[in-house]
């Protein structure tokens, strides 16, 4: 595949960085801050940017693993964020492609209609296991999350972005 002109090169990322990121943001979407509507959910924005980057190491099972555990945390119905996430993980996969030609305000643009279709995804089934409609705050979310893209895009490919070590009988 031809470069994007002036993209850099990056890096193999490493895998433990990939399951630290994910745990980390795990671990923040489970912090006892009082779930509001508007509170975006940090864990669906690194299953997307991992989902586009590295789609051959998370994929649709790793994010219906973490949606599970998202269910069991907040007490929702189960398999609520997990088919949620998952169908973010497999439309990312698809978009994938494209959106890597793009820089990263115009892939967060493409991005907040599938975090709006995610969110309404797991309000439709809330509203059908029973649950109260969250109202328009709800709205806010994708927002905030397509806001924090270009911001959680640069510090995740930070690590790879880093020079090579010199090596003086390296041919490049």
């Amino acid at each position: 595949m031809i470069m994007p002109r002036g993209q850099q090169l990056l890096l193999p990322v490493n895998p433990l960085f990939i399951v630290v990121s994910l745990l980390a943001a795990l671990a923040l979407n489970m912090l006892p801050l009082g779930r509001q509507a508007w509170q975006p959910d940090l864990l669906m924005v690194l299953l997307a940017f991992w989902a586009l980057n590295q789609p051959q190491r998370v994929g649709m099972g790793v994010a219906f693993l973490l949606g599970l555990c998202m269910d069991v945390d907040r007490s929702s119905l189960l398999g609520q964020h997990a088919l949620a996430y998952a169908l973010l993980v497999f439309a990312a996969g698809a978009m994938g492609r494209r959106l890597s030609w793009f820089s990263t305000p115009v892939q967060a643009l493409h991005l907040l209609p599938l975090f709006a279709v995610v969110h309404g995804l797991q309000v439709l089934l809330r509203m059908v296991a029973g649950g109260i409609v969250p109202g328009l705050l709800v709205v806010v979310a994708p927002l905030i999350e397509a806001l924090l893209w270009p911001l959680v895009s640069g510090l995740l490919l930070a690590p790879q972005r880093r020079p090579p070590d010199s090596d003086e009988n390296r041919p490049l």
